[in-house]
Formats: C-alpha cells, structure tokens, sequence
C-alpha cells in the first residue's frame, strides 16, 4: 500500500463525506464527545489551560500513516516548536484508508487541524463544509505517471496506445490529467490495478500513476529502471498536503493559528535541511510501527524536498502560496468538474500575518 491511496478526486466517491461525518458521531457520542476527543482547545483570548500552556492541547489529523510526507511536523513536536508556541501538546493523528477523512474530522470537531488536499477539501465545502485550506506543504501534488526507462513515458501524448495502471480511487485524477492535456479516456488502455507496482515491473502495462516520492523509487531500489513525469508540471498544478481548518478557527482563534504556524514553518525549515534526520524521526520514532525502511525514507525525504521548495517559497516562505498558484489550482479543479471560487476555498492571509510579523522565518 502507497500514499497514493489517498488525496484523490475519488476521495469522496470511496469515503462520503456526510457519511462518515454520521458515522463517526455516532460511534463517539456526537459532535460534543468528538470535540472532546480533539482536546483542549485553549483560551484564545490568551489566558492558561488546565496543562498550564496558553492553547492547550490539539488534535492533528495527517492525511496519511506517519511516514516521511510528514517530517516538518516531526521536527515541530521533537524540537519543543508547539510547546515554545504555546501548546501543550499536539497529537498527530494517522490518517490512512480506513480513517475518517480529514474533512469529517473537522466538522465534527474530533480535529481541529487537518492535511488534506484541494480536490478533496472543496466538495466538502461546496457541500456546506465551512473550512478553509490556510497552507500548504507541497507547492505541487506527488501525482505522476511512472514508467520503464527502456520505454519511457515522459508527457501525457506519450502515453496514447499504451496500457497504464490506473487504482480504482485515481480514476478521477486520471480523467482530469488527459482532459488537461486535450486527451480522451479512449485514447488509453486503462488496466484497473491496486497499489503494488509490480504489474508494471512485470511489463503488464506500460504505465503506473503513483506518488514521485514511492513508486520511482521502491521500483528503483528492486532493480527496475524508471522514469516518470508529474502532473503538475502538465497542466494540473494542485497543492498537496493542505493545511486545512474551521472558518470558527480562523474567525476566533487567529492567534492560535498564527502559533501553530509558526512550528509548522520552523519544523519544515528543518526537515528541508536535513533529509537523514526526517527519515530517522519516520523510521524510529512516529512511525516506528511503520517497520518503514531508512534508507528509503531517506531518498523520499530528499524527493520530497523538491515539492516542498519552489522560486515561489524562496520569495513567500515554506507553506505558502502565491495568487497565481491558488488561480492555478482554481482552473484545475474545474478540469475535474469542481466549480469552486478561490475566496470558497482558500485564506492565505493568516500564514502571510505570520510572515509579516516574523520576516526571519523566510
């Protein structure tokens, strides 16, 4: 199983969003049980918590198992930033297949910060979710078409005639890459397949979607030979790993926002400069439950790093966001048939306060 279960356009197809919303009230005694289960929130007008620290405790939810994708947040918790920003503590909640989606998570109240990702976020709130996407980690989402490097596939018109691998949930994504790059559905062979690449190293198909920071480089470390291209470099430029939160949150507690923001930028300023100690926090500490692999933890961090850091992240600062990007991401969504404005989607102006106010942290 691969992150690229998760984040897709068929997110809510998989998972509807009301019905676990329902479900999980259901099962922890409603909205009220759920917020209890984030923890304190904290006094937003700036007194103490029963822990003692300014905005108590927190729940986080990730939008995935605690491997690598997750390192800013790693270093966040390991080196005292949420405690230095006033937080008692901050529990990092796995998310995974089985999981209620980040999206459920904050309209119950169970999280009171969640990593999702556009596609997933804006259905929910075009039906009736009031939240809005404040950050993002990856400056490009990790979608990509892998393929053999004696056979290489480098654009979407390269794969025309040819057979690729395509997972159930990534239908969507898929259909939006070719209708992105003037392409019909027919002018593929799509092989239904799960998550395991092995199809493709056995040469059942000539292509596999897959994250660029897993496939490319598990096939590589078994011997395959691979290319790859990302969607985003065509004409489907989509963040990932969002930073997603109540519009209550915004409205009420700024400050506590601005807070956690501040560790997450100095968690993920770190991780950025030391790939080797993100893979060793992966691997032996957050997900040690994982049995993740060092050395390939390792080369995902340093890939990673490359969706992370972009020109526009050496002007704005990690985790943000330029107009144009966002505009970008508006057009792409409506590729994929998701009429969202960005003012429905996107707040920017929390993280660009922090910036503002902390010109260091670029």
């Amino acid at each position: 199983m691969t992150p690229v279960q998760r984040s897709t356009f068929g997110h809510l197809n998989r998972r509807s969003f009301f019905r676990y919303s329902a479900l999980a009230g259901a099962a922890l005694g409603g909205a009220g049980a759920l917020a209890a289960c984030g923890g304190n929130s904290g006094d937003s007008s700036g007194g103490t918590t029963a822990d003692g620290s300014k905005y108590g405790r927190v729940a986080v939810q990730l939008s995935w198992l605690k491997n690598i994708e997750f390192a800013g947040e790693y270093f966040a918790d390991a080196k005292g930033y949420f405690r230095e920003a006033g937080f008692g503590s901050v529990d990092l909640i796995a998310g995974g297949a089985a999981s209620t989606s980040v999206e459920a998570g904050l309209d119950t109240g169970k999280v009171w910060l969640g990593l999702s990702a556009p596609q997933t976020t804006a259905p929910a709130i075009l039906e009736g979710l009031p939240a809005k996407i404040v950050a993002t980690t990856y400056q490009k989402n990790p979608f990509a078409i892998v393929s053999s490097a004696a056979r290489p596939i480098k654009t979407p018109a390269d794969m025309k005639g040819r057979k690729i691998g395509v997972q159930d949930t990534n239908q969507l994504i898929f259909n939006a890459l070719l209708t992105a790059n003037g392409m019909k559905p027919g002018d593929v062979t799509v092989v239904p397949a799960q998550f395991d690449p092995t199809p493709l190293a056995n040469g059942e198909v000539d292509g596999w979607v897959s994250y660029v920071t897993n496939e490319p480089i598990t096939l590589a470390a078994k011997g395959f030979q691979n290319t790859h291209f990302l969607f985003a470099d065509f004409n489907l430029p989509l963040v990932a790993e969002t930073l997603t939160v109540a519009q209550s949150t915004i409205d009420n507690e700024r400050d506590k926002l601005k807070a956690f923001l501040t560790a997450e930028i100095k968690g993920w300023k770190d991780a950025v400069a030391d790939p080797a100690e993100s893979a060793r926090l992966a691997v032996e500490v957050y997900g040690k439950d994982q049995k993740l692999d060092l050395a390939e933890q390792t080369k995902e961090a340093i890939a990673q790093n490359d969706l992370v850091v972009s020109a526009d992240t050496a002007t704005g600062g990690l985790l943000s966001m330029t107009d144009a990007l966002i505009e970008q991401n508006i057009a792409a969504l409506r590729t994929a048939k998701i009429d969202i404005e960005a003012a429905q989607l996107f707040d920017l102006s929390v993280l660009r306060e922090v910036y503002a106010e902390n010109p260091g942290l670029k």
